[in-house]
């Protein structure tokens, strides 16, 4: 058999398995019709939960739709990369920095509830909002995780409260469990190698 022939030959196997492969995801996404509003969670102790739920922020802005965000770690001193472009879309973007850093950095715990508790009530009002199509509350399982806000209370709100077709993006290590069983998609991110470890500190357009 020539080359030509061999080439040939292995295209047109590949062809044949490639319009299987087709026919098998276009049945499976016939049956895939339905639309919500979804709960996600970005969680674990790699590096990019809150940058992948800001790539969610961009699509929805590119496709004109308004987004609301809660920063509840982030304290409004911060320089950060995605607080300066998403203050270019005004008409598009409601958000609020609400933290006041890390709990290692105020060292006071009623602050840090009070913090906790106003960037809820803002989130509340923003999920309640017609007008936002998605709500991002960043680091909302690190003020969880501390007991800042009472958990049952905040899984009540998004399963009472929150409108059917309202997307809501939680970002922060250490998801609690309920949260986590409640959610429509939930993603961990894993810790393999970090810059950190090695020495190097974060960096402008990398971890802010």
């Amino acid at each position: 058999m020539t080359e030509l022939a061999h080439d040939d030959e292995e295209n047109a196997r590949h062809k044949i398995k490639a319009a299987k492969h087709k026919a098998a995801k276009d049945k499976i996404m016939a049956t895939k019709v339905g639309e919500k509003g979804l709960l996600i969670v970005h969680t674990g102790t790699g590096k990019g939960k809150t940058s992948a739920a800001l790539g969610m922020v961009f699509r929805h802005i590119g496709h004109g739709y308004p987004v609301g965000i809660v920063q509840f770690t982030k304290s409004p001193e911060w320089d950060t990369g995605e607080a300066r472009l998403l203050k270019t879309f005004p008409d598009l973007v409601t958000l609020h920095i609400m933290g006041e850093g890390f709990t290692w950095i105020t060292q006071d715990r009623e602050r840090d509830i009070a913090a906790a508790t106003a960037g809820w009530e803002r989130a509340k009002e923003m999920i309640r909002d017609d007008r936002h199509r998605l709500v991002l509350l960043d680091e909302l399982n690190i003020v969880l995780r501390y007991d800042y806000l009472d958990l049952n209370e905040v899984l009540t709100f998004l399963r009472d409260e929150k409108p059917a077709d309202k997307h809501v993006v939680i970002t922060g290590r250490n998801a609690k469990p309920e949260l986590i069983e409640m959610a429509d998609l939930v993603t961990e991110m894993t810790l393999i190698k970090h810059p950190f470890r090695a020495g190097i500190k974060g960096q402008k357009g990398i971890e802010f």
